[in-house]
């Protein structure tokens, strides 16, 4: 696999450390006098780490990253350095990922329905494979890009415990299998495999095993029905790193191992998967400045350069518990002081922009700093441009040891 040529040359790597992490956002922030405007950190000896961690865990499995997940130049470049694929869903992701130097046979167009114009666009530049539920996208393929190979996306049992399930929205029935089936083998389409997700942020991972059952079946019926043999299995996103990680991963290669032994042992069997969170999350700290203050009674109000509308839109749907650091200017590392409950509200003039309330911190002053970790999942891609604090014009500034 491509990922895994490029990572056996590399050096084992591990993310920078908490201290170093602060020296270098404190010298980021020295270095430019009157510095107030939220930055990111971009860490890319973490991004090598995951890949690592990937590839020693699901060696198997070749990742596509969910573009959508964290667009960034920076983090999208490392990526492609590092040999992944992609997972684009529209006409501006595939545009990206192109313009990177990224063969478009690393690229699966993971949207079930998509523009007529997005498709003739992907004909156009070789994107060749792609998802579909639905007779109705079967016939803009047919269309527009009858060459392209096909992915029937199938419903899942949701037994996953996910925290955000696609089923309303994404996936074949059970029963609407055949029949699709059969419209694509009709329209001369040719369907080379199965994609599902079992949702995202997933904790009960006894779900693969449904799932890929799910998917061995779909693969049999094709092949009761006379079409060629399926031979690419899509097993969505949903990972995160860190323990759950590991168990996921190990409940995927027990799965695969107990429906698709075969194709394993002589490797006809390509399997591919659609991490977004699982990369994009750790290697990106967010730093903020305070901007404004106030008191009452015995609780600190803060007022922050960033916040709901912008970089912490994600926690108006995924309350993730939010890793907060205070960063004093004349005292650095906060030892020995007093903390106090605290609320901290984003810039704009949205009452609803409040991003942590009953938090406790150490008194700060206009213009110290509040890091806040694990912010590059869902972060500066759902942000918008409210009231003109641009999310857009964030700055990304990279790191590596």
């Amino acid at each position: 696999m491509v990922g895994e040529a490029k990572l056996i040359a590399n050096r084992v790597t591990k993310p920078v450390s908490r201290d170093d992490l602060f020296h270098f956002i404190k010298s980021a922030i020295s270095n430019e006098q009157q510095q107030t405007d939220p930055f990111y950190v971009l860490d890319l000896d973490a991004i090598r780490s995951l890949v690592e961690t990937w590839f020693c865990n699901l060696p198997v499995v070749q990742p596509f990253y969910a573009v959508k997940c964290n667009p960034n130049p920076a983090f999208l470049k490392e990526m492609a350095a590092l040999g992944t694929g992609f997972d684009c869903a529209s006409l501006p992701e595939i545009e990206t990922i192109l313009s990177l130097g990224v063969s478009p046979d690393r690229i699966v167009f993971a949207n079930t329905c998509k523009p007529e114009s997005h498709i003739k666009y992907a004909a156009k530049v070789g994107v060749n494979l792609t998802t579909f539920d639905s007779n109705y996208e079967l016939e803009k393929i047919k269309k527009w890009h009858p060459k392209c190979a096909l992915l029937i996306r199938i419903k899942v049992p949701e037994t996953s415990g996910a925290t955000f399930k696609f089923g309303s929205k994404f996936g074949a029935l059970p029963e609407e299998i055949v029949p699709l089936l059969k419209a694509a083998q009709e329209a001369k389409l040719q369907v080379v495999g199965v994609s599902f997700h079992i949702g995202s942020r997933a904790i009960n991972f006894h779900a693969f095993d449904d799932a890929i059952e799910a998917a061995k079946t779909t693969f049999d019926t094709a092949a009761q029905l006379g079409l060629p043999k399926m031979h690419i299995l899509d097993i969505g996103g949903g990972f995160t790193s860190g323990p759950k990680f590991t168990d996921a991963a190990s409940a995927v290669i027990a799965a695969l191992q107990k429906y698709f032994p075969g194709e394993l042992a002589d490797g006809h069997l390509k399997i591919i998967a659609e991490p977004g969170r699982f990369f994009a999350n750790s290697p990106f700290t967010l730093a903020t400045s305070v901007i404004g203050k106030r008191e009452r009674a015995e609780v600190k109000e803060y007022w922050i350069s960033d916040g709901i509308s912008g970089s912490m839109n994600f926690l108006k749907y995924d309350h993730d518990e939010v890793i907060c650091t205070p960063l004093i200017m004349k005292n650095p590392t906060c030892k020995e002081l007093k903390t106090w409950s605290s609320t901290v509200f984003g810039p704009t003039c949205d009452a609803a922009d409040t991003v942590l309330k009953g938090f406790e911190l150490p008194e700060l002053d206009v213009n110290d700093w509040l890091v806040f970790h694990n912010m590059g999942a869902y972060t500066s891609s759902r942000g918008n441009d409210f009231n003109g604090f641009k999310t857009s014009a964030i700055p990304t500034i990279a790191y590596e040891n």
